[in-house]
């Protein structure tokens, strides 16, 4: 039987994880353990970040829309709560968009749920 070696093998799997480990600092670039568990611990970060930066940008729409609705003498909440009595769903992205690009269409949303607190 033929002797089977795992020497290729194992070198592509550590070239492609230093391939991935490059531009890393030091001894962590070119050394597998290192380099292994530096790659690790930077996909667990990558992977952390990805869920925070979804919780980051809604509280900056939240502030833009906070900012914006304030110039027009409302609350943050209060619009909220206006938009959900007069059954105008928009999400907090496009508010947002408005609140910064088109202040003449977000003040009339700002009416709109003005009327409805009212009513």
């Amino acid at each position: 039987m033929v002797r089977v070696t795992r020497a290729p093998a194992r070198r592509k799997r550590i070239k492609k994880l230093l391939k991935q480990a490059r531009g890393f600092r030091g001894d962590r670039k070119n050394h597998h353990v290192l380099a292994h568990t530096a790659l690790m611990k930077a996909w667990a970060y990558a992977f952390r970040g990805r869920k925070e930066k979804k919780r980051e940008f809604r509280s900056l729409w939240i502030q833009r829309i906070n900012a914006a609705a304030r110039v027009h003498g409302i609350s943050y909440s209060r619009l909220i709560d206006g938009l959900a009595k007069a059954k105008v769903d928009v999400n907090r992205k496009m508010l947002a968009m408005l609140a910064v690009e088109d202040t003449h269409a977000f003040g009339a949303i700002v009416e709109q749920a003005k009327k409805a607190l009212v009513a």
